[in-house]
């Protein structure tokens, strides 16, 4: 059993891709997830083969309950429960309200929201009884805590998993499992591509994008001895921007 492994869920690029790397640097043990993006999850399995700790990888729709239950509580039956669970796969689907579709709606909520129980639900029982310290990390946006034009259900489906989270982090306080909040603000992914970033830039205080890898740090942060009391917090990574 590896007492320092982290479950990073959609590690293959972007944020959690960083995350992964910055994990790997720490030398931890990691269960690296993608849904369809095994090809770039597998690179960079091979980009990190020479940090410290192992890596393994697991595939499947977090939006899909019986195959993440079946995916994790295998994996744990094999390998043993995690230390952490960084919660960081999602989609976005974005339209103004009056033309979002039933399907977008149902798609963000059933993988950003129901992906919070789902990826979860199967885990915690498992972390309570390594009875050790563990660590928790969900990942909201801005959008959740301000809303955001064209993103009604990205919105509700981030600012539901801070509520989820602050209750989740009550729960399993006395376990001495920390669970927190990481919202991120603009931060230079794919997911901004399309956007016109001169103009967004002016409306952000520090007056530039986040890097992904300022993100990956505080995530880092979380998970280490040093945040033990550090627990139903929700921390901004925005630059100034809410």
């Amino acid at each position: 059993m590896n007492d320092n492994t982290v479950l990073v869920t959609g590690a293959s690029r972007g944020i959690g891709r960083a995350i992964a790397s910055r994990l790997a640097q720490d030398g931890y043990n990691l269960v690296l997830h993608c849904n369809t993006q095994i090809d770039k999850l597998q690179a960079l399995q091979s980009d990190l083969q020479h940090k410290p700790g192992s890596i393994r990888l697991l595939q499947f729709d977090i939006a899909d309950r019986q195959s993440v239950e079946n995916s994790l509580t295998k994996d744990i039956e094999q390998h043993g429960a995690y230390y952490g669970v960084v919660c960081n796969a999602g989609i976005a689907r974005d339209n103004a309200f009056p033309v979002l579709s039933g399907e977008d709606w149902d798609q963000v909520i059933d993988t950003n929201l129901s992906g919070f129980y789902n990826v979860l639900q199967p885990l915690v029982m498992p972390m309570i009884q390594r009875r050790q310290p563990g660590r928790i990390v969900t990942l909201s946006s801005v959008s959740g805590l301000i809303g955001n034009r064209g993103q009604v259900n990205y919105s509700a489906a981030k600012a539901g998993i801070i509520g989820a989270t602050k209750a989740l982090a009550l729960e399993l306080a006395k376990r001495k499992i920390t669970v927190n909040c990481v919202a991120p603000g603009l931060i230079e992914t794919e997911m901004v591509d399309s956007l016109p970033l001169d103009d967004i830039k002016k409306q952000i205080p520090a007056r530039r994008l986040g890097k992904a890898e300022e993100v990956a740090a505080l995530v880092s942060f979380l998970l280490s001895d040093d945040a033990a009391y550090i627990t139903r917090q929700v921390i901004s990574v925005n630059g100034g921007l809410a």
